[in-house]
């Protein structure tokens, strides 16, 4: 995996120090528990984050890993000891906790999530926002926070203690927003959706949204929260994962499907034949309700995303604008823009009227009002959208990623169209004479893993899989 590294300003020793380097990532902090996130390393981190962000009230939030308690009780006991005040949302979703921190005004100076996201159960992390819900990683103080981690660790409190009190309101506060914000139809008609929460933290936000739909029919798959995930990994980028949503939608009659990942930041649909939807299309399909109401919206589009991804945010009278891969740099990039919306083919999807964070419940709520509106089966809105022959994301372990995306730029540079470095290489090839023959493809060291990601794009599936052959070959080779 790919971490981020560089001189610590101490020496200070805590296991196995590599170890703990490992766990601070260009996102967050994420790492097997209690292996090496324990009770320990939550007090460490409190009295870290004590001493990097001089916080007076912090918003604390968790998911249901079976670890996720202990490391929410040490967190918090740490910063109380230091005379911090602590509200405490407890069980949440991501996007929840998120949403809470901004719908409070500026009362938390620092937000802290305890969750691994769509990780195995034998892992944990924290995902940290500032008071205004700007994210906290790479460039944006991640570094600073692991300095402050090895330095001022084993810190000791200020002996006044800080006060820690409960919301519990977070939770109808959040859906009453997300419903205001959807701006649905008041003659929305039935609906049928079949929902896989993935034993997440779906769970928990949308029975209180469902109820309050009262033309939304649920078939619920795996509601129960379960920190094991017993039933299949909560990841539904990956395909395997949207199986046994895939299996009841083909069984049933269903208007779509959706899955969502454990902390339910991410979503991802299936059409109402059990098809999936890519992220980067779904992107293109939950622009248009946006658009509707806010017209000339800057959209952005991260760059593995299909060519029709910004074909169809023009079409709908938006400005379409490619960003790199990663929640941190797309909220960022929202925030400097003033851009509308934004979406990445991983199905994180972000809205600037939640202060540029991702919302899963919201994302669906947009879908179902396009379809709506549309008329019109999910299969059909996205076959419309079937323009070109997208490979998908391809991974390959490389000693040396930037030393392969040199080597391509090297190679293809002078016969592409135009070269796009904004993440890694996104080399196109447009042929004015020959437009059957346009391409093109995007290699990124991943932010997450030691991985190359290759995407590529034809206008035909036979030629899409020629490319990638020889690309992949070329990969291999250098």
């Amino acid at each position: 995996m790919e971490y981020l590294s560089y001189r610590l300003k101490s020496t200070n020793e805590y296991k196995n120090m590599s170890e703990i380097e490992s766990v601070f990532h260009a996102y967050d902090i994420r790492g097997l528990s209690p292996d090496i996130l324990d009770e320990d390393f939550a007090r460490k981190l409190g009295n870290a984050c004590v001493a990097q962000f001089s916080p007076t009230h912090v918003c604390i939030g968790r998911d249901m890993r079976g670890t996720s308690v202990n490391l929410e009780k040490a967190l918090i006991d740490a910063l109380l000891a230091h005379g911090v005040n602590v509200t405490r949302i407890g069980l949440c979703s991501t996007p929840m906790f998120n949403v809470s921190v901004g719908l409070a005004n500026g009362m938390y100076d620092l937000g802290i999530m305890v969750t691994a996201s769509h990780n195995p159960a034998e892992f944990n992390g924290f995902k940290f926002v500032r008071g205004d819900v700007s994210p906290i990683g790479q460039g944006s103080g991640m570094e600073e926070l692991q300095n402050a981690f090895f330095e001022h660790g084993d810190d000791t409190g200020s002996g006044n203690r800080g006060e820690l009190s409960d919301d519990k309101d977070a939770l109808k506060m959040y859906v009453s927003h997300v419903l205001k914000l959807a701006k649905l139809p008041p003659d929305m008609p039935k609906m049928r959706v079949a929902i896989d929460a993935g034993n997440g933290m779906a769970g928990v936000v949308l029975p209180e949204l469902i109820q309050r739909l009262p033309w939304l029919r649920v078939e619920p798959l795996f509601f129960e929260l379960d920190g094991t995930f017993p039933n299949h990994e909560a990841n539904p980028i990956k395909p395997e994962t949207l199986a046994d949503l895939e299996r009841v939608l083909t069984e049933g009659s269903f208007e779509c499907g959706a899955g969502f990942d454990g902390d339910a930041d991410r979503v991802g649909f299936m059409d109402e034949l059990g098809n999936p939807i890519s992220g980067d299309i779904a992107t293109a399909i939950l622009a248009r309700p946006l658009l509707r109401v806010h017209s000339g919206g800057e959209i952005l589009y991260d760059v593995r995303s299909s060519w029709v991804v910004p074909e169809t945010i023009l079409a709908s009278g938006g400005k379409p604008t490619m960003c790199r891969v990663g929640h941190s740099f797309i909220k960022q990039q929202m925030r400097e823009s003033s851009a509308l919306f934004g979406g990445e083919v991983s199905m994180h999807y972000y809205f600037s009227e939640l202060n540029n964070v991702e919302s899963s419940d919201l994302s669906l709520l947009l879908l179902l009002k396009e379809m709506v509106h549309e008329g019109r089966p999910l299969s059909a809105i996205a076959q419309d959208l079937a323009v070109y022959a997208h490979s998908g994301e391809i991974n390959f372990r490389v000693r040396d990623p930037h030393h392969v995306i040199n080597t391509l730029k090297t190679e293809y540079a002078s016969h592409a169209t135009e070269i796009i470095e904004i993440d890694g290489i996104r080399l196109e090839f447009r042929n004015a004479s020959q437009p059957d023959d346009d391409w093109w493809f995007s290699l990124r060291a991943s932010n997450t893993e030691s991985l190359l990601r290759l995407n590529l794009e034809t206008r035909t599936r036979e030629r899409t899989n020629e490319k990638v052959k020889m690309i992949s070959k070329k990969i291999r080779l250098a």
